[in-house]
């Protein structure tokens, strides 16, 4: 038996058909490589012909497969700050733990989630908590 699918992930693919990739009115660019030492870079921007405004962001994704973590850091022209340290499968086989954070340095907010899900066969189970600063 297979892993049954998380509730907020029916759907996607029809979902996606329309949305991704379609944005009316909207002047879009992404970009996505991966270094030598297997360090990924995707970067995107997007401007809204109507208004004017632009907007972008880029992300920076380390992994270091024998111990299970990722390392993804995040920054946008809202200026916005985010760090997202992920543990997989070495706790316990199927668990994933997330910390996710952010940091707004022109107000000084700081918010993080702590996600957890545990995938087995006949089971998706996830749980999630909000910690605001």
């Amino acid at each position: 038996m297979a892993v049954p699918p998380n509730y907020c992930d029916l759907g996607k693919a029809a979902r996606d058909v329309f949305n991704k990739g379609y944005g009316f009115g909207m002047v879009k660019i992404d970009l996505k490589t991966k270094s030598s030492s297997g360090v990924e870079f995707s970067t995107s921007g997007h401007s809204n012909t109507d208004t004017g405004k632009a907007s972008g962001h880029l992300e920076t994704k380390y992994k270091i497969l024998p111990y299970g973590l990722t390392f993804t850091q995040k920054w946008n022209t809202d200026n916005t700050l985010g760090t997202e340290i992920t543990l997989e499968d070495k706790l316990a086989e199927g668990l994933k733990v997330t910390l996710d954070t952010l940091f707004v340095p022109n107000t000084g907010k700081k918010s993080g989630k702590l996600k957890t899900s545990y995938k087995r066969e006949c089971l998706n189970v996830g749980l999630g908590f909000e910690l605001e600063a």
